[in-house]
């Protein structure tokens, strides 16, 4: 028998939401940002306000993005088109173990700033 991996689900990292939809917004990803999992923390590029994984320093060309500022709900693949999702950018928690960061997300350190960063906008991960 095949071993099988299961994904990231949907959602499966939000722990509560505000009433409604308050919690959710719109936005895109970047082409290029690849496939991404549900649960990936997201900075805004604020040339194009475009999302794109939160990186862990500023890098030329996406500054903004080092800071993060929502979670992606849904698993989307922007690898050669932007694509619109649906986001958590606050009144939410969410399962520290169940999210995605970038690759330069590297540490306890850096970590600990991406989540903080989620904390000043409402996002409280547990």
């Amino acid at each position: 028998m095949e071993n099988v991996t299961m994904q990231t689900r949907n959602l499966s990292f939000l722990l509560s939401e505000a009433a409604g939809q308050r919690s959710r917004n719109a936005g895109t990803i970047a082409s290029g940002a690849g496939k991404l999992a549900p649960g990936t923390v997201l900075g805004k590029v604020t040339a194009s306000g475009e999302y794109i994984p939160s990186t862990a320093a500023s890098v030329v060309g996406k500054e903004g993005a080092e800071t993060a500022v929502a979670i992606l709900a849904y698993g989307v693949d922007a690898t050669d088109e932007a694509v619109e999702v649906a986001i958590i950018d606050r009144d939410a928690e969410a399962k520290l173990p169940m999210l995605s960061f970038d690759a330069s997300v590297d540490d306890q350190t850096k970590t600990d700033a991406k989540v903080a960063q989620l904390d000043a906008v409402g996002i409280r991960v547990r």
